[in-house]
């Protein structure tokens, strides 16, 4: 039993932004954020999803996209199981002006407190036939997850067919609260995502 005024949860505060895109051929996209985490991790501040403005490339940087999207949110929970994911989708128009998916990608937040960049490599799902290729093409609607999370969860995804494509680049800003009160300790963690 806890001992009176230790504490029962910890905190994992998340600062941050999207900073750029990579996505050679593609131009004027934006991107959509959430968290996925696990069943004991509550979120206590900040937003768990977002969607950015829509940017293009420049003739300084030919093929980067700058978004500098902030991300804010801070999450309480009883064990690390089910540390927290960020998965981002980001969208552009096709040949015809619908907006379509021009890659999914996910990673963990890290696990040790302080400043950490991450690229993250994107990934479109494909049509499976050239007859669905070409009817996706021609009648706008490619293939696409009606729900983004599943990107950060492994059921439902074993028979995706994907193709790379693209890479978006995050900057997080960690800190935690009483994790090594509760015999949590990734201080000495070197590598974790």
């Amino acid at each position: 039993m806890a001992a009176a005024g230790s504490p029962s949860v910890f905190l994992v505060s998340v600062t941050g932004q999207i900073e750029s895109g990579r996505f050679p051929g593609f131009d004027d996209l934006y991107c959509k954020f959430c968290f996925v985490y696990g069943q004991d991790w509550v979120p206590t501040a900040g937003l768990e999803e977002g969607i950015s403005q829509i940017t293009s490339t420049s003739d300084v940087s030919p093929t980067t996209l700058v978004w500098n999207f902030p991300i804010d949110i801070t999450f309480k929970s009883t064990n690390p199981s089910g540390w927290p994911q960020i998965v981002v989708s980001v969208y552009g128009p096709d040949f015809f002006g619908h907006d379509v998916v021009r890659g999914y990608g996910a990673v963990h937040v890290p696990f040790t407190p302080g400043r950490h960049t991450r690229t993250i490599p994107m990934f479109v799902p494909e049509s499976t036939s050239r007859l669905q290729q070409f009817t996706s093409w021609f009648t706008g609607r490619r293939p696409e997850f009606t729900d983004p999370r599943v990107v950060a969860q492994g059921e439902g995804r074993e028979v995706t067919r994907v193709r790379s494509q693209g890479f978006v680049t995050i900057s997080f800003n960690v800190v935690t609260k009483d994790m090594q009160k509760l015999g949590y300790n990734f201080g000495h963690v070197t590598s974790c995502v």
